[in-house]
């Protein structure tokens, strides 16, 4: 005994909720950058600005070589 298949209904993707896609939500949006105070004040530091004593070694002028002619 064969079964015949009815060719009135043909083929057909499946439409019961169990096989759809499910929605995909949206993205969330990307996070605020911090906002930083305007303008904060500082006090300057107790024991004064840093000074390294060879800095002037640092920014030496250095003569260039003359090419030989």
């Amino acid at each position: 005994m064969e079964e015949a298949y009815d060719c009135d209904e043909g083929c057909r993707t499946p439409r019961h909720a169990a096989f759809r896609i499910p929605v995909v939500p949206p993205c969330p949006p990307a996070p605020m950058k911090k906002r930083e105070p305007a303008y904060v004040k500082r006090d300057p530091p107790k024991n004064g600005f840093f000074q390294p004593p060879d800095l002037e070694v640092l920014f030496a002028f250095v003569p260039r070589r003359e090419a030989c002619a």
